[in-house]
């Protein structure tokens, strides 16, 4: 059982709405409050990189059933430039925005599952998934 919620980004106000789509599935499926923040977070990165880096995207919020255990998954697509260097935005510290540089590797330190895709030319595909525990 999947069930998709999607949010287009475009703007700061996106990334909001996302979060707050994100904290409302967390707090459904059963997640504490520490699990909450940690999606929101997940989500806001994801988020603020569509918007910056690719302009428009979208993130989606998916409900997973699996083997008894539930869970949530956070896809973030676009169509953007795409990540040349997949391995160097994966390493901490590494910004290309004058930002901490927590992206990516800080995503994939929050979630439980982190998968990245991307085509220079093409864009971005990511999938983090939290289960609860």
């Amino acid at each position: 059982m999947n069930i998709q919620s999607c949010i287009t980004i475009i703007n700061e106000w996106d990334i909001v709405a996302a979060r707050q789509l994100g904290r409302n599935v967390a707090k459904e499926l059963g997640f504490g409050t520490v699990d909450q923040a940690r999606i929101t977070t997940a989500i806001s990165e994801l988020a603020r990189n569509i918007y910056l880096y690719a302009g428009k995207g979208q993130i989606c919020i998916d409900k997973l059933s699996e083997g008894g255990k539930a869970g949530l998954q956070i896809k973030a697509v676009d169509s953007g430039p795409g990540i040349r260097e997949i391995r160097q935005v994966m390493e901490d510290g590494f910004s290309t925005s004058g930002g901490l540089g927590a992206g990516l590797p800080g995503v994939k330190r929050l979630m439980d599952e982190f998968y990245i895709d991307s085509t220079p030319g093409q864009g971005t595909q990511i999938k983090a998934t939290k289960w609860l525990r």
